[in-house]
C-alpha cells in the first residue's frame, strides 16, 4: 500500500504562505534584528583576529578584548565622521537657496521651449523649497541620533557574541557527526559572508578615496561626506554606486553649475567601472553565489524588511537564509543551484556512467 504524497503545488504554495508570515514578523521586529544581525556580520569578520590570536598562545581576554575594540572603534570614528559632516551639511544647505531658485527659473523656461507651461508644471518646479532641503537635513541629523541610541545595543550585543563566540564554535565543531550538512552550510556562511565584507571593504575604501580625491579637486563641498557615503553604499548591491553619486552630484550642481555635476557624475562612473566593476569581482569571484536576479531580489526583500540597514546586510542575511534553509538540506541542490546560477556539478558526465545520448563511435576495424 503507497503512501499519497502532498502535491507539489500545495507544498509550493505553503511555503510562500510561511515565507511571507516569516517576513512580515520579521519586520515587526526589525529594530531588535537588525543590530543583532549587524552585531553577527561584525563578529564574523573579525573572526580571523581571534583565531590568530589563539593561534599564538594569547590569553582569552585579549581574544575577546582585541577583535571588540577594532569594531567598536570602527564603528565610533564612521559615526563621528557622519555627524560632523551632516551638521555641516545642514548649515551649508541654506545658502544655496538662490541657487535653488535658478534652477526653478531655468527649469521652467526650457519647459516653457518644449510647449510644456501648464500650471500643474508650475507647482511640481515651486514645490523644490530649499526649507525642505534644511528639514531634509535636519531629519538625517535625528536619523543620526537614532543610530546611536541602537548604537548601546549594538555594543553590547558584540560584547556579547565576542565572549560566546569560542564556546560557540566548539559547540557548532561538535555538531558535525550528528548535523553534518547544518555544519558545512554555516562554516560555508561564515567563510562566504569573511570574503564579502573583506574584500567588499578593501575596494570600497579605495574607491572613497579615489572619490575624495576627485571631489577635491572639483572643489565640491564636504567630499568626506561623500567619501563615507560611497563607502557605505559600496556595501548596496546593484544601486549603491547610483545612491552614492546623487547627493555629490546635486551638490555640485547647486554650487558650480550643470558643468560640474557632469564631471563629477563622469569622475564616479570611471572610477566604478574601472574597480567595482573590473577589478572587484575577480577578488570576490564567487564568494557570494547569487545570481544577479535573486542579488537584487534580495535587496529589495530585505530592504522591506529591516529598511535601510537591510539594504545593507542584504547579502549576508540572504547567504544565511541560503545556508539555513538550502544548503544544509542535500536533496535541495537544484535550489542551490537555481538561485546561484551555477550549473549542479551532478550534471555533469561521470567517469564510467554513459552520457544521455551517446554518439555511435565508428569502428576502425571490421571482420
Amino acid at each position: 500500500m503507497s503512501e499519497r504524497s502532498v502535491p507539489r503545488a500545495v507544498v509550493v504554495l505553503l511555503g510562500t504562505a510561511a515565507g511571507m508570515i516569516s517576513l512580515f514578523g520579521l519586520r515587526e521586529v526589525a529594530s531588535i534584528l537588525g543590530p543583532v544581525v549587524l552585531a553577527l556580520v561584525l563578529v564574523i569578520a573579525v573572526s580571523p583576529v581571534r583565531a590568530w590570536l589563539g593561534r599564538k598562545g594569547m590569553p582569552g581576554w585579549l581574544q575577546v578584548a582585541l577583535p571588540f575594540l577594532i569594531v567598536v572603534l570602527v564603528l565610533l570614528s564612521m559615526v563621528a565622521i557622519l555627524t560632523v559632516s551632516v551638521t555641516q551639511l545642514a548649515t551649508l544647505l541654506p545658502t544655496y537657496a538662490r541657487q535653488f531658485q535658478d534652477l526653478i527659473h531655468e527649469a521652467q523656461r526650457l519647459a516653457a521651449g518644449f510647449g510644456i507651461g501648464n500650471e500643474q508644471l508650475n507647482k511640481a518646479l515651486q514645490s523644490f523649497d530649499p526649507g525642505k532641503i534644511l528639514a531634509l537635513a535636519q531629519g538625517l541629523l535625528s536619523s543620526l541620533l537614532g543610530v546611536l541610541s541602537s548604537l548601546f545595543l549594538i555594543v553590547v550585543l558584540l560584547l556579547a557574541m565576542c565572549l560566546d563566540a569560542p564556546i560557540t564554535s566548539r559547540i557548532i565543531a561538535a555538531g558535525h557527526s550528528e548535523r553534518p550538512g547544518m555544519v558545512a552550510a554555516l562554516s560555508t556562511f561564515a567563510t562566504k559572508t569573511r570574503r564579502y565584507l573583506i574584500v567588499s571593504t578593501v575596494f570600497g575604501i579605495i574607491c572613497a578615496a579615489l572619490d575624495v580625491g576627485a571631489l577635491y579637486l572639483l572643489s565640491v563641498p564636504l567630499p568626506l561626506l561623500w567619501g563615507v557615503l560611497a563607502l557605505i553604499t559600496n556595501y548596496i548591491p546593484n544601486i549603491g554606486f547610483i545612491l552614492g553619486l546623487i547627493p555629490p552630484a546635486i551638490l555640485a550642481l547647486l554650487d558650480s553649475g550643470p558643468k560640474q555635476m557632469i564631471l563629477v557624475i563622469i569622475a564616479y562612473c570611471a572610477i566604478n567601472v574601472v574597480i567595482q566593476s573590473s577589478i572587484q569581482p575577480k577578488f570576490l569571484g564567487d564568494a557570494v553565489g547569487l545570481s544577479t536576479t535573486m542579488t537584487f531580489l534580495s535587496l529589495i526583500v530585505w530592504a522591506f524588511v529591516l529598511g535601510p540597514l537591510g539594504a545593507l546586510l542584504a547579502i549576508p542575511l540572504s547567504l544565511l537564509t541560503r545556508a539555513l534553509l538550502i544548503d544544509s538540506d542535500p536533496s535541495a541542490k537544484w535550489a542551490a543551484a537555481l538561485i546561484s546560477g551555477e550549473m549542479p556539478a551532478e550534471t555533469a558526465e561521470k567517469p564510467g556512467k554513459p552520457s544521455a545520448a551517446p554518439a555511435p563511435a565508428p569502428s576502425s576495424d571490421k571482420k
